[in-house]
């Protein structure tokens, strides 16, 4: 996600005591960033996605707060606003430069009890601790993966999920970036191979051997015999780009990116499911007036989001506790 020039990433993560839930705020350059979404799961949970319409008055925006805690996550975002304010971030609403209202949109994922404490959720102390973490972040920092932030108490199906990110630069030298947070309700596995739905798409899978498929479908039969927890999940994204969108061509950004949880997710968009997606265009880079060129983008931010998904899920680590018993990919098929 970083490799979009100006844009930082920062994780606020509490895993002890009871805990199992963080923040994740993706920080805008000083100049802010043109901002859409797009919301297909059945059970969002969200804040502020109204202003990011196209029809609607705001331009740009200076952050977006992803977030466990399921909807009682969404107080983060009062973190992040008042740590934007004393920095003089937001939309200009008097001749006082401190007059400022900032915009904050924010997605939550549901991770509620998974640490063993129901009421063990991210607030706007978690949000500010997240965005500070951004703000202090080298530019180009390497963005931390797997159980961090919003992906510490993530679940992808029946394996721990968590955060990830991926990147590429366009033959046009646009840059396009994705940073996810797996916690789907569908599977992110193909159940007759052990192979990741994602990497079916990439055409690079390695199937793993029989004997390893047949024992990790024993495991997971066992956990699922021994706890039910529910199926209350959501995949957000971000999808970041230095391309000069408008907010219309950013909207369109954010829903072709949904293509990539549908490669990766199966099944998605669920009534248990909040799946959203943010799309952020910093306007470093002119697009230009050839069709294909936007084109070029859509293709990217839905490939980007199926290769963060993946790495998300490679990256995480399981987790055994009261709340809950989740294994990782890694930890059932091992490193190939």
């Amino acid at each position: 996600m970083t490799d979009v020039a100006g844009i930082r990433v920062g994780h606020a993560t509490r895993n002890t005591d009871g805990w199992l839930t963080g923040t994740t705020v993706v920080l805008a350059p000083e100049s802010g960033a043109v901002a859409a979404v797009d919301v297909r799961g059945g059970g969002p949970g969200t804040k502020e996605t109204d202003a990011l319409d196209p029809r609607n008055l705001v331009q740009r925006i200076d952050a977006v707060v992803l977030t466990g805690g399921s909807a009682y996550g969404l107080d983060t975002a009062s973190g992040v606003l008042a740590w934007l304010e004393e920095q003089r971030r937001g939309v200009q609403v008097g001749a006082d430069p401190a007059h400022v209202v900032p915009v904050v949109p924010a997605a939550c994922v549901f991770d509620l009890g998974r640490g063993g404490n129901f009421r063990a959720r991210p607030d706007a102390r978690t949000g500010r601790a997240a965005v500070e973490a951004a703000a202090t972040a080298a530019l180009g920092a390497r963005v931390p993966e797997g159980c961090v932030g919003a992906g510490t108490g993530a679940v992808a199906g029946q394996l721990k999920g968590g955060v990830g990110t991926a990147s590429a630069v366009l033959d046009s030298g646009i840059t396009v970036a994705a940073l996810v947070v797996a916690n789907a309700a569908g599977s992110v596995v193909d159940p007759q191979t052990g192979v990741l739905y994602g990497e079916l798409f990439q055409g690079r899978a390695e199937y793993p051997e029989g004997r390893v498929h047949e024992a990790a479908l024993r495991r997971l039969d066992e956990i699922a015999a021994g706890h039910a927890p529910p199926s209350l999940n959501t995949t957000l994204a971000v999808v970041a780009t230095d391309a000069d969108l408008s907010k219309a061509q950013a909207q369109k950004l954010a829903g072709t990116a949904h293509d990539g949880i549908a490669r990766a997710v199966r099944p998605v968009h669920l009534l248990h499911d909040g799946d959203t997606v943010f799309a952020l265009a910093t306007g470093a880079r002119p697009l230009g007036t050839h069709l294909l060129a936007l084109n070029d983008i859509l293709t990217a931010g839905a490939d980007l989001v199926t290769r963060a998904i993946v790495r998300a899920v490679r990256a995480a680590e399981p987790v055994e506790g009261p709340g809950g018993v989740w294994p990782s990919y890694q930890e059932l098929y091992g490193k190939r």
